[in-house]
């Protein structure tokens, strides 16, 4: 069976596995205080290119994601996000969990506009009984997003603008970022995303680590304590130096984003390949997740050989299935999809 259903089916890049193995036996301080964990931020921070902002790793995106949106909401406040977004959808209520309204805007591509964040915050407001309701307080979006779409630049500073015209904190969910930094329609860098977003992590777990997500508080307001934050919601690792030795080796030479390239480039052959064979993609995603429209009849027969995810139904006769790549994907066992493709009726 060849796996096609996610991109962390696979444990870490051998370098990184290297890195860990090599550094074993040294002895260090705890709680993410170690030299790698340091070292990390300084690369990090130079490829933001940012040096005030404040680095944190926490070993999961469901764990960030809760950590940080407790971290900055009032009690009577909630989030603002999608519909598909993978806080509203995809973590088991973990934001409810902390007293925390998800406060969801519909989305068909996952992504939120500008004008519905607007509308939303301004529609709050004047609402003569608002202090009866849950006020937004926060502004979560991901990129790329659940079905592989990405922002542009305009589209995120749009977004931006509106936030920091109300006073709301951006937050990006990173999980998958480097694969929407490559993405072949992709406009925008990390430097830019860090000067867009008031907060954003970039995902370790889907790209390459065996666990982690690096966590960048770009504004000030909300770096204050925030250790505090990850303690209380149990993520401060007590061996943090094997989250720090990840994120060392994947941004001293470029690894995140050599990773991000060779993912990309094979989602972009198995994208091709239904084009040509006449299948509708649900989604434009440029990134490492693609979404094809197969009948019904088909999915027993790919199901054969190899393993992709249901996503969802198109029609009675229609869904919509995943096939996702990571930095393991083997060119071989793509060219083997796409001749099988080809044979589809």
């Amino acid at each position: 069976m060849i796996r096609f259903e996610n991109d962390y089916a696979e444990g870490a890049h051998p370098k990184i596995l290297q890195q860990l193995v090599a550094t074993n036996e040294e002895q260090s301080p705890g709680y993410g205080m170690d030299e790698h964990s340091e070292k990390a931020r300084v690369y990090i921070k130079k490829a933001i290119a940012d040096e005030q902002a404040d680095i944190h790793f926490l070993v999961g995106g469901t764990q960030t994601n809760t950590t940080v949106i407790a971290s900055i909401l009032r009690p009577h406040q909630g989030v603002i996000a999608a519909t598909t977004g993978h806080i509203a959808v995809h973590e088991t209520g973990a934001i409810e969990a902390t007293g925390h309204k998800v406060l969801t805007l519909p989305s068909d591509d996952g992504k939120l506009t500008a004008t519905q964040v607007k509308a939303c915050i301004e529609g709050h407001w004047q609402d003569s009984t608002h202090e009866h309701m849950v006020q937004p307080g926060i502004v979560y979006i991901s990129h790329p997003t659940e079905n592989g779409t990405t922002y542009s630049k305009a589209e995120l500073t749009a977004l931006s603008d509106v936030c920091r015209e109300y006073g709301l904190p951006l937050f990006l969910d990173g999980a998958r970022l480097g694969y929407g930094l490559v993405a072949q329609d992709s406009d925008l860098s990390l430097a830019e995303i860090a000067k867009l977003c008031d907060v954003f992590y970039i995902g370790g777990t889907k790209m390459g680590a065996l666990f982690g997500e690096a966590v960048v508080i770009v504004n000030p307001a909300y770096q204050k304590d925030f250790r505090y934050m990850i303690k209380q919601r149990g993520g401060l690792l007590a061996k943090g130096r094997l989250l720090g030795i990840q994120f060392e080796t994947l941004f001293e030479d470029q690894l995140y984003m050599d990773i991000s390239h060779h993912a990309v480039d094979m989602a972009m052959l198995i994208r091709q390949a239904f084009i040509d064979k006449g299948f509708d993609l649900r989604y434009d995603s440029k990134t490492n997740q693609q979404f094809p429209i197969l009948p019904n009849s088909l999915l027993a027969t790919l199901g054969e050989k190899y393993s992709f995810s249901i996503w969802e139904a198109f029609d009675d006769q229609h869904t919509v299935v995943r096939f996702c790549t990571s930095w393991a994907t083997k060119k071989e066992n793509v060219d083997r999809l796409i001749e099988d493709i080809q044979q589809l009726a």
